[in-house]
């Protein structure tokens, strides 16, 4: 028999004859909990935020973006046609064309980007599904476009309103000064058709319009774009892809992923997340000093108990880890009931939205394997230490 443990264990659940240990016992096992609780709930939340937000550039961002190393554009060749079509991890790409313009609309002025997109875009990016006025562009209506959330509260716009068009101007390329301003802007009169609304940047910065459109307007050629989004059939095979398409393009494209594209907000992510775990693995360290405490004052309670364990055979290393076997169980005790109670609540959250954002938008939280490992490895590796620390008291001296 383990007689260490079988000791740690009556002491850990039998009362003391000083009711202030029990008192300080159950303070430190609630700290626990209560630790083990915070930190889980606030690991949970930050993977729900994440799956949140990244959903989000799922629907606005494709599988893998080429754009050109030089320059804002670039001529779509048979070559690269026959490059990205041969390519079979490819399910659909999209030719797109992005430029800063200058929007006016009733009077109204704002600066934003437009999107010229083809008929392909919405099998690479879902974003007609986030439209909730109107529809999105048409072919029938060649002169149609889908306006941001944000730039249409900006400029006070709605859809078919056929007696104002949305005015588009960007400045003719060239040098110099221009003489006359009337000719240093191209511009082109569109039919908002649709308002879309995702997230609050790109509702202030994107107007979709056809890409036939975004050429007439920037003066380019039939096969003149600024960049190919591609969706891939299989995201696992996405490095293999990528990796094939950079030898067959060459040097003077930019192959990128959604990851890449985004590297400052994935980038933020994590350090947000990382950075909420140190604060909240503080607080549980500065909580298990009671776990420290609590068996201190037990070493010093059962001070003549561990005088007849010595007496009967017992070394002091025997009884240095009946201590630390009692600080290990109560961090494990309160790992298991905080860490229990958090799965719960994060379970009723997912199912029935316990905690509200908005009226309509409940806080995401998400359940994962990785967040309930990450907590049973700091709990215990932290519980232990705290163990360790009080058990280093007891020295043969302290017995005698």
């Amino acid at each position: 028999m383990n007689f260490p443990l079988y000791i740690a264990k009556r002491y850990l659940f039998s009362k003391s004859s000083n009711n202030t240990i029990n008192i300080i016992t159950i303070i430190a096992t609630i700290g626990v909990i209560i630790g083990t609780l915070a930190l889980f709930i606030v690991l949970s939340g930050f993977s729900g935020l994440r799956t949140f937000s990244v959903g989000f550039l799922n629907t606005s961002d494709p599988d893998i973006k080429i754009t050109s190393v030089k320059g804002k554009s670039f001529l779509l060749t048979p070559q690269i046609k026959t490059n990205i079509e041969s390519e079979t991890n490819i399910a659909s790409y999209s030719k797109v064309i992005e430029e800063r313009a200058f929007f006016e609309f009733n009077k109204k002025t704002h600066i934003a980007y437009i999107k010229g997109v083809d008929t392909n875009y919405t099998n690479v990016n879902k974003l007609d599904s986030t439209v909730y006025s109107g529809t999105w562009l048409n072919p029938k209506i060649p002169i149609g476009s889908v306006v941001g959330n944000g730039i249409s509260n900006v400029l006070s716009l709605g859809v078919y309103d056929f007696l104002e068009p949305l005015k588009i101007y960007v400045p003719k390329p060239g040098k110099g000064y221009a003489t006359n301003p009337k000719d240093a802007f191209s511009q082109i009169e569109t039919q908002p058709i649709g308002i879309f609304s995702l997230t609050e940047d790109i509702d202030r910065k994107f107007t979709f319009i056809s890409l036939e459109l975004a050429q007439v307007l920037l003066n380019y050629a039939p096969e003149q774009i600024s960049a190919i989004e591609l969706k891939v059939k299989n995201i696992k095979n996405r490095p293999n892809t990528i990796e094939t398409l950079k030898n067959n393009l060459g040097t003077d494209f930019n192959v990128e992923t959604r990851e890449q594209l985004n590297a400052v907000f994935y980038k933020m992510l994590n350090t947000e997340n990382l950075a909420s775990y140190l604060i909240f693995t503080l607080i549980l360290i500065i909580a298990l000093f009671n776990v420290i405490g609590a068996i201190i004052m037990m070493i010093l309670d059962k001070k003549d108990n561990l005088k007849t364990l010595y007496n009967l055979g017992a070394t002091v290393k025997d009884i240095k880890r009946v201590f630390i076997l009692q600080g290990f169980l109560l961090s494990l005790f309160g790992l298991i009931v905080g860490l229990s109670i958090g799965i719960i609540l994060v379970i009723l959250q997912k199912k029935y939205a316990l905690f509200m954002i908005t009226q309509h938008l409940a806080y995401p939280v998400e359940l994962t394997w990785y967040n309930v490992f990450s907590v049973i490895i700091t709990i215990l590796i932290l519980g232990y230490l705290a163990a360790l620390i009080a058990s280093s008291r007891i020295s043969k001296k302290l017995i005698d």
